[in-house]
């Protein structure tokens, strides 16, 4: 018998593929014939198809489940040719390991989305300059010798982009809704490049701006929300492709119902990957970023974090509330309204397990991971002429409401609340703020404070707080407002900012190092749970 080497199994699979597909090619998609397809979601009786895998040895290793993603990758992963490459190879080797990527969601390249942007100020001050842009993707091109339809189509959208900074530069305005357009052209040249190189290197793919794949949003220029029957859309859209063609789909950008083009805020790349993992209910989204998963604190202060293997929806959502960089809390609504699992990769290191973002977290961990936030002012006010009436606190968000100032943590009695205002607060709005109450209440600001947040299991907050405020007696850190949120999963602590780092040092040594300061005082059934926490730091460490 003949033995064939996976990658050159691979290549002849897709340029057979290629070959019988192209015949249902219809207005740019890829599609079977009616009776092709039939989707293993669809028919529960039908079992999931078993890839064979071959060996090095030619012999057939155990046949493997075909599980259904999608694949986001940011523009640090993208940031160049080399990076490209990387990546889809990267997607290559995940098709031969048993995933069917239905999407494949790309940011902009590298600095692509900033340079627009400063292209865009450069604009309004009488200057049109995308050279920088234009040389990134140029070089892209032609370091993978892409001709054709691709060039022709990446050299029109960076044309048009700088024709729109032409008319910016004479009619002397960037509206939200040109903005939108004018950062578009990063997603939509990067995706063409993309798909070029995966049908290169044997992969059938097909490059899609996201409207054409049901993205569709509300009007609301830089910070766009997904249709209510965005579900049905993404479905609809998805049911013309062929399920084994990548789908090589921008993220960031949308359809407004005038097809307009918006852009979907913060977090947008992660919720185009979301929204379509859900709607098709796949088996995985996986999110492919620089850092080996979710770690239990920020590396740039602990040099000892480790990757944390499981976290819940709920952990995760606190963890980027308070400044760790995961997905934002928006882009996991939609894995978490159908329970479908995140699953955070690096896309540096893709034999690593990264960590799985599921309903339920690891009940057996004390602590999953120590973030925080720094530079934040601590606002305390007390009530001089209202005490104990009725709406106090009604009149105090009331004013919050007006001057439109969101709070991170709050802490409350009958006639006093303290709270926590994020550095990014117009200074303006809070004097304002502290204006409109001096009529009923005294209002403090304290400046120069970070909020250390340990993402736990409160119902074990007395072993957690047994252990933290001990560290902090040692350490002499100053505890100023402490807060259990309302999610079950969180105590925060406002502390003095230069007393920041001896706190989470100190505290992840005792949680995740067994290196602490401090005895840890636990009962027998927590020390049990927390000796298998240790074992799984030791195991992870080495």
């Amino acid at each position: 018998a003949t033995t064939m080497t996976m990658r050159a199994f691979s290549a002849l699979v897709a340029g057979l593929f290629l070959t019988i597909a192209h015949p249902y090619c219809v207005n740019g998609f890829s599609v079977l014939p009616a009776t092709g397809h039939v989707s293993k979601r669809s028919v529960a009786a039908q079992p999931p198809s078993r890839p064979v895998m071959a060996s090095t040895d030619g012999k057939q290793s155990e046949p493997r489940e075909i599980i259904d993603c999608t694949m986001k990758f940011g523009g640090s992963s993208l940031a160049n040719g080399e990076r490209i490459d990387h990546v889809a190879h990267l997607i290559k080797d995940q098709i031969q390991l048993g995933y069917r990527p239905r999407a494949v969601i790309c940011s902009a390249m590298g600095k692509s989305t900033n340079n627009l942007l400063s292209a865009g100020d450069f604009a309004l001050e009488g200057r049109v300059c995308i050279d920088a842009i234009r040389t990134l993707h140029e070089n892209t091109l032609n370091e993978f010798e892409i001709e054709g339809h691709t060039r022709e189509e990446v050299l029109s959208l960076l044309g048009e982009c700088n024709d729109m900074l032409n008319g910016v530069r004479l009619i002397q305005e960037l509206s939200p809704k040109s903005l939108d357009q004018l950062v578009s052209y990063g997603e939509r040249c990067s995706v063409r490049i993309m798909a070029a190189r995966l049908n290169q290197i044997g992969v059938p793919a097909q490059a899609f701006d996201a409207w054409d794949m049901g993205i569709m949003t509300d009007s609301n220029f830089g910070d766009a929300k997904l249709l209510p029957n965005i579900e049905e859309t993404i479905k609809t859209a998805f049911a013309r492709l062929d399920p084994n063609v990548v789908a090589v789909v921008t993220g960031f950008i949308g359809h407004d119902p005038n097809g307009k083009i918006t852009t979907l805020g913060r977090g947008g790349s992660d919720l185009t990957a979301t929204a379509i993992g859900a709607s098709l209910g796949l088996d995985e989204i996986q999110v492919w970023k620089d850092v080996d998963g979710i770690l239990s604190s920020d590396p740039r202060m602990v040099k000892n974090a480790i990757p944390v293997n499981r976290v819940s929806f709920e952990e995760a959502s606190e963890l980027a509330y308070f400044g760790a960089q995961v997905l934002h809390p928006i882009a996991m609504q939609p894995a978490m309204k159908h329970n479908v699992p995140v699953r955070v990769k690096n896309s540096y290191n893709p034999s690593a397990e990264g960590t799985v973002i599921t309903k339920e977290g690891d009940k057996n961990r004390l602590v999953t991971a120590i973030t925080y936030k720094r530079d934040i002012a601590l606002m305390d006010i007390h009530s001089t002429q209202m005490l104990g009436a009725y709406g106090f606190l009604a009149k105090v968000f009331g004013d919050f409401e007006k001057h439109r100032l969101s709070v991170d943590v709050l802490a409350s009695s009958e006639v006093s609340v303290s709270l926590t205002l994020d550095k990014k607060q117009d200074k303006s709005d809070v004097d304002a703020l502290v204006s409109d109450m001096s009529p009923y209440a005294e209002v403090t600001l304290h400046r120069e404070k970070s909020i250390l947040t340990l993402i736990t299991d409160v119902e074990r907050s007395s072993e957690v707080l047994a252990t933290v405020f001990r560290v902090f007696a040692t350490q002499g850190v100053t505890v100023e407002m402490m807060s259990q949120g309302a999610s079950k999963v969180n105590i925060s602590f406002i502390i003095p900012d230069d007393q920041l780092e001896t706190a989470v040092l100190n505290l992840h040594k005792c949680f995740f190092e067994d290196k602490c300061v401090v005895d840890i005082p636990i009962n027998d059934e927590a020390a049990e749970a927390n000796g298998r926490q240790q074992s799984n730091v030791t195991l992870v460490e080495a």
